[in-house]
Order: structure tokens, then C-alpha cells, then sequence
């Protein structure tokens, strides 16, 4: 049973669908597989083994539940669930019980998906981190997962799930992918519900996927999405080589990387070429900033009230700081957001996707930050549709890649896109 660790989730779903294999079978392959790697990754907040095998025997009990029967999947424990715990990485919310589940997850088991358990995130999405360990260092030289969702771009990185949501506001989907050597895919902002995962900045909060490969998170979100996201060949393309505002800041394991995802690319049959964005995007991360800043101070006033002797000092900051942006300059944030999404819509008149940095270079080194994401900033900003696809390994044998990014609501494109470099690079 333990070739089921490695089939595509669509194979997968597809023979437990025929009865080929039951639910129960593969739900003790991944408990195997947690039971190996989690003690020295951490990747899990909640885990119940007992509780997963009553989810599949229930699902091997009844009719196919959905499109995603049988599917296991891991859920960022920013996200209510109804019978797990959900503490949103706060000593705040130890032992919260939410009487529903939040509507992504929901969503995901009416499909018939199987619900492992709860990943770490970072206190409240932001930058304290949890415990987890990054799968692919050394346990003597640990590295960083990223954050926030650190634990699914872990969990998924040693094979624990095949997919697993997470939530990205600045840069928490592609960049613990990105360091964890995984697939991470932030789509189009509002593509998924945030009804019952907590705020940080709802005009920003996005759901997305973190998974093993292209089609894996494509088919999860697709599904859930109810959107035609499965991978298709594409013809020639037009590649803009995106280096963005912060070029600068990108070691040379990125810079590597984002030459080999271009040559390969140019290699398949695209038309490659330099794109330099505005002068006015240079600003756009102090946007961002000021807009997470400002709605984060707002959707934590009752904590504030409350609880906020129990925040870290990292999460207090982000507090003070967005508590000294004013309406006027958060407006002026959202004007200039709205702005540049106009001018990037000019730039994809000209290119049909753009290929950018994931991060500066490899994990960090140790576990007191999650990395930064300077070059996330920007797209979580903009709505736009971002895939990180790994590219291969950087100083120390640690991954790095690249991110395909397409106009707002061409999630497709960027997916098929990342899915045909996926396939040359393998």
C-alpha cells in the first residue's frame, strides 16, 4: 500500500472511486508516513490517527462522496474545523473548539476529502514561528519551512499529505514552498472562501494550495473552485523575465534559478524577454505593508482588548505599526494598488506570463524567522495568480525555484505554464 504514497492525487481519487483500493488502506499508508517523519519535522499542530481511520471508514462505508473521495489532505490550523482543534498558532486560542468548520474545509469534505489533520502556522499568519523544521535540512543544521504555513509546505515536503491548503497574505504560500522544495499556488484573490479562517487582512487573504506537483494543487483547487484548472499544453508562449523592483536582493541560487526556468522555457518553443515593471512598483511592497498593517489592527482589537499580554513581541509589532496607519494612507495604499493593477494589465498585453523570484535564495539558516518575503509582497498586493515551481538546489543541497505569474483570473494559464516547466525540469 505504500506505492499510494507517490500516485498523482487524480489517480489516487480516481481508484478509490472503482473500489480498486478502500480509503481505510490508503488513510494507514499516510499514517505510516507521519508516524515516520513527524517527530523530527513537527509539521503537525493536531493529529489523531485514530480519528483519520474513522473519517475513511466512514468513507468506505458510503456512496462516493465527491471528486475528491478519499483524497488526504492536510489543513492549515489557521482554518475553523469542527471536530479538531484550531488555535491559530496563539497560546490565545489553546484548546479552541470551533462548533463549524471554515468553508474551504468544509467545501473540501462534502468532495470527500480526508481531513489528516491540523498544520502549524505561524502566530496569526505573521512571522513568530511554531516548531516545525524544515524536511529538507539536516536535523543537526535545521533550516526554516517559511511561514506562515510552515507546517503544510512541511507535511508535504516529506510526504505526510499530498496537498494541503494554506493562506498567503505577503508571501506565506510560495515561500514555504519555495524552501521546502514543494509546489505552491496562490491563486487569484476571492478564488476560494475565507468564511472561518481567521482575518489578518481580508483584502489581501488568500487560500491556496501547497502540494507535491502543478496538477496536484491545480486539481484541489479547481475542484473546490469549481474552475477547469487541470494543466493543458500551451502553445508559444510569451515570457516576461520579471526580475521586479527588488531585483537587487536576489542571491545568486535565485538568480540561477530564475536563468534556468527561462532557458528552459525558451527551450520548449516561449519567447523569452526582459520585462521592467513601472517605476511606481517600486513602492508597492510599503503598500502592502501599510494595508496588512492597518486591517490586521483592526481584526485583532479584541485580542488587543483582551489578550495581548499573550502576543509574541513579533505579532505586537505588526499591531503597533499597522495602529499608525490612518485612513488617508490606507486609502491612498488601496489607490495605488488599484493603480498598478491597471499598468500590470498593460504588461500582460505584451507577455503572457510573467517568471519572477520566489525568494532571495535558499531557507535561512536556524528556526527563529521564517525568511522574508520581498518578492511575494508585490503579487498578494496585486491578486494576481501565483505558481512557485522548484527549480532544483541552491548552497547546502536546498531547493530553490521560481514564480510563474498571469493576469488576475487566468489561473489556468499560470497553472499549465508551471506545469510545462514542472515536466521539462523532470
Amino acid at each position: 500500500m505504500h506505492d499510494c504514497l507517490g500516485w498523482p492525487a487524480r489517480e489516487l481519487v480516481a481508484r478509490l472511486a472503482r473500489r480498486e483500493l478502500r480509503a481505510q488502506d490508503v488513510a494507514q499508508a499516510f499514517i505510516e508516513r507521519v508516524h515516520e517523519r513527524e517527530p523530527q519535522v513537527l509539521a503537525w499542530q493536531h493529529f489523531d490517527a485514530a480519528q483519520v481511520l474513522a473519517q475513511a471508514r466512514a468513507l468506505d462505508e458510503a456512496p462516493q462522496a465527491g471528486a475528491l473521495h478519499g483524497l488526504p489532505i492536510g489543513v492549515k490550523d489557521l482554518m475553523d474545523t469542527c471536530d479538531m482543534p484550531t488555535t491559530y498558532g496563539s497560546p490565545i486560542y489553546a484548546g479552541h473548539r470551533p462548533p463549524v468548520d471554515a468553508g474551504c474545509v468544509a467545501m473540501a469534505r462534502s468532495a470527500g476529502a480526508l481531513v489528516m489533520g491540523k498544520t502549524v502556522t505561524t502566530e496569526f499568519a505573521t512571522f513568530q514561528p511554531g516548531p516545525t523544521r524544515n524536511p529538507r535540512a539536516p536535523l543537526d543544521a535545521p533550516r526554516t519551512p517559511g511561514g506562515s504555513s510552515s507546517g503544510s509546505a512541511a507535511a508535504v515536503a516529506a510526504g505526510m499529505v499530498p496537498v494541503a491548503f494554506g493562506t498567503q497574505t505577503a508571501g506565506s504560500i510560495v515561500r514555504p514552498a519555495a524552501y521546502c522544495g514543494v509546489v505552491g499556488y496562490k491563486p487569484t484573490h476571492g478564488t476560494l472562501p475565507l468564511a472561518g479562517i481567521k482575518p489578518l487582512s481580508p483584502s489581501l487573504d488568500t487560500v491556496g494550495a501547497i502540494a507535491r506537483t502543478v496538477d496536484d494543487a491545480a486539481f484541489l483547487v479547481g475542484t473546490l473552485a469549481g474552475l477547469p484548472l487541470a494543466p493543458q499544453p500551451i502553445g508559444r508562449l510569451r515570457i516576461g523575465l520579471c526580475r521586479t523592483p527588488h531585483g537587487d536582493r536576489a542571491g545568486d541560487d535565485t538568480r540561477r534559478a530564475l536563468q534556468q526556468a527561462a532557458d528552459v522555457l525558451a527551450r520548449g518553443g516561449a519567447r523569452v524577454a526582459e520585462v521592467i515593471l513601472p517605476d511606481t512598483f517600486a513602492s508597492l511592497n510599503a503598500a502592502q505593508v501599510d494595508i496588512m498593517g492597518h486591517e490586521a489592527a483592526a481584526a485583532f482589537a479584541p485580542e488587543l482588548r483582551t489578550d495581548s499580554h499573550l502576543f509574541s513581541p513579533a505579532f505586537a509589532a505588526v499591531l503597533a505599526s499597522g495602529r499608525q496607519v490612518d485612513g488617508m494612507r490606507f486609502f491612498a495604499a488601496q489607490a495605488q494598488a488599484r493603480a498598478a493593477r491597471h499598468a500590470l494589465d498593460a504588461v500582460f498585453t505584451q507577455v503572457d506570463i510573467l517568471l519572477a523570484p520566489s525568494t532571495e535564495g535558499i531557507a535561512p539558516a536556524g528556526l527563529e524567522a521564517t525568511g522574508d518575503p520581498v518578492f511575494n509582497r508585490m503579487w498578494s498586493l496585486l491578486g494576481n495568480p501565483c505558481v512557485h515551481v522548484p527549480v532544483g538546489t541552491g548552497a547546502h543541497g536546498m531547493p530553490v525555484g521560481v514564480t510563474l505569474v498571469a493576469p488576475a483570473y487566468h489561473d489556468a494559464q499560470a497553472l499549465s505554464a508551471a506545469h510545462a516547466l514542472e515536466r521539462t525540469l523532470a
